[in-house]
């Protein structure tokens, strides 16, 4: 219990703010492209209550950190906040723009591992590795480098399945777009059968190694 309740202090915040960042910036990219639909919804705010989705948020990635902990497994967290409402004809070029309202996500939670990354450099000049804010470093580091590449996978609705959409020619991207209705039970499937984090993997070491720079 010990393990657990220490394992969500440390996660709690990085995990609230990667999400809170990550939506906003949706949101803010594409009112400069001309959709002001998030702004409209009061969801372009760093108040993370507008964010928060009850159950992808909180109770799912509760629930998985503790079953993970009881049956003696590495502390994993997986989850999704409320959508920012995009709507994307509005934009001054729909399918071109949705390219870099797409990014905007990932993006931001790029400069948070970064960020995270150097106050951890800061922090650990006088500090233990063990110590609480040291850890809540790496963990934001490891937190938004998972969330990046996460929303990055090719599956629609996800922030990279909308990069694809983007770049392909329309007639194949249209094709695409009909997977929009299975993309997270894909995504739960290949969570559940393992196979994402044999994705993941390798792509959090290039995310690492990437950080390390910073360090």
């Amino acid at each position: 219990m010990t393990d657990i309740l220490n394992s969500l202090a440390l996660y709690s915040f990085p995990v609230v703010f990667a999400i809170t960042l990550h939506e906003a910036a949706h949101g803010y990219v594409a009112r400069m492209f001309g959709d002001p639909t998030a702004t409209l919804a009061g969801r372009v705010t760093l108040n993370p209550l507008r964010h928060i989705d009850p159950i992808g948020t909180i109770a799912v990635p509760i629930g998985i950190l503790v079953a993970s902990s009881v049956l003696g497994g590495a502390p994993m967290l997986f989850g999704w906040a409320k959508p920012v409402p995009v709507d994307f004809s509005r934009l001054r070029q729909p399918k071109k723009d949705m390219l870099w309202v797409a990014l905007a996500g990932p993006g931001s939670n790029l400069l948070q591992a970064i960020a995270w990354a150097l106050c951890f450099r800061v922090l650990i000049q006088g500090a233990s590795p063990e110590d609480f804010w040291v850890q809540m470093c790496r963990a934001g580091v490891n937190i938004n480098l998972v969330l990046m590449f996460l929303n990055l996978l090719p599956i629609l609705p996800l922030d990279g399945g909308r990069v694809l959409f983007s770049l392909l020619p329309n007639r194949f991207a249209w094709e695409y777009g009909k997977s929009e209705r299975y993309g997270m039970l894909i995504v739960i499937a290949l969570l559940a059968t393992g196979i994402l984090s044999i994705i993941l993997d390798p792509l959090l070491e290039i995310g690492y190694a990437f950080i390390r720079l910073f360090l």
